[in-house]
């Protein structure tokens, strides 16, 4: 079954038989209550959160974590910024409370509760679970044409982590040429050993900075942008969806999650052919594209002024000729992860971030993603 069919039946269902119910018991729906029903019942996320009921336990029974996973949700498609606000409009939004699953507001747990609940999700990565169980299910029988990396900043509202002095290097004692049957060790950079394919992806993900620090990006324009908090790293396909995302430091170059981004959304999702900007044009991330059966196509960074003024005089001779190869047609598409990035950071919580610490930040991130992905698959059949 293709992916359109898929969605098909599922929005059939949602927009027939789920609204017009949902309507009659809770009365008038606002398009923001019928986005959200669309989106829970897309998903399903009350399916990643029965980890949390433990049977034989004495003691105060825990809270229902899926009404509680469905209101964070809400939280991010009605652009809320703080927990109670979230908690107050449900205790005077009738709709929004029950299609959480509250049946009354006195149901509606403590501020608390909410964020000792978010902490849980942090930790067992609930909306990241969802995440990947959503694209793996719908791309089972896809084949995507093109993904898209890229990254965009996230400002946060924490104490930057000071980057730490690096190691001084022993001076060797004497200078030129090593001996003869001398060997000198060469230490691989991170891409490299990245390459190798020797170290698993969860041994990648650990090695790249995850703490709060300060960044800085130059826009296509030439402008440079300084930021302290996060960078989030995507792979989107041709419709903008995320297949995969990483949340790492400011400071951390995008080339540094390309290989790793790259096994995380290979694993899930097979595509033809790789978009990359000059960020990522480093021959280790070349060769593991074409290792995955790709075919990466990066914009090349001059590393001189020669370089740069021979790649100005051919742009201005295909302009002239009004010719483009191929490579450059197919790599307009990577526009599309940069419209991923405007919709994130204006409409699902990019500027939202009022959470401290990576894990949290991430969370929350992901709760963003997920309902922006399950809004954009079901934009291709509406």
């Amino acid at each position: 079954m293709t992916l359109r069919t898929t969605l098909s039946q599922i929005w059939n269902n949602v927009q027939f038989s789920l609204f017009p119910q949902q309507e009659e018991d809770l009365g008038f729906l606002s398009q923001k209550h019928k986005k959200l029903i669309s989106i829970l019942e897309l998903v399903r996320i009350e399916e990643f959160t029965g980890r949390f009921y433990i049977r034989g336990v004495v003691g105060r029974p825990a809270k229902a974590r899926a009404a509680l996973a469905r209101a964070f949700v809400a939280k991010i498609l009605f652009k809320l910024e703080f927990t109670n606000q979230l908690r107050e409009l449900l205790l005077s939004d009738t709709q929004l409370r029950r299609i959480c699953g509250w049946e009354s507001s006195r149901h509606i747990p403590s501020e608390a509760t909410f964020s000792r609940v978010f902490n849980e999700f942090s930790i067992l990565k609930i909306p990241e679970l969802a995440h990947k169980a959503l694209i793996k299910d719908l791309y089972e029988d896809e084949i995507v044409g093109h993904v898209s990396k890229d990254s965009t900043p996230i400002e946060a509202r924490e104490k930057a982590v000071k980057a730490p002095k690096p190691p001084q290097q022993e001076k060797r004692n004497k200078q030129g040429r090593p001996k003869k049957g001398q060997a000198i060790e060469k230490k691989l950079t991170r891409i490299e050993r990245q390459a190798l394919g020797t170290i698993s992806l969860e041994e990648m993900l650990k090695e790249l900075p995850t703490h709060c620090d300060c960044g800085k990006k130059q826009k296509p324009s030439g402008h440079h942008v300084v930021w302290k908090g996060y960078k989030l790293h995507a792979a989107v396909d041709d419709h903008c969806v995320p297949l995969a995302v990483i949340v790492t430091s400011a400071s951390v170059q995008d080339n540094q999650v390309a290989i790793p981004l790259a096994i995380k959304s290979d694993k899930l999702v097979k595509n033809f052919y790789d978009l990359m900007d000059a960020n990522y044009d480093v021959k280790g991330i070349r060769k593991h594209s074409e290792s995955l059966g790709h075919v990466p196509i990066v914009e090349t960074r001059p590393s001189n002024a020669k370089q740069k003024a021979l790649k100005i005089a051919e742009c201005r001779s295909r302009k002239a000729a009004n010719w483009a190869p191929a490579e450059a047609i197919r790599y307009k598409e990577r526009g599309k992860s940069e419209r991923f990035n405007a919709l994130f950071k204006d409409h699902y919580g990019g500027r939202l971030v009022r959470y401290r610490g990576h894990r949290k930040a991430s969370c929350h991130l992901m709760f963003g993603v997920l309902s922006l992905a399950a809004l954009l698959l079901l934009d291709l059949v509406k």
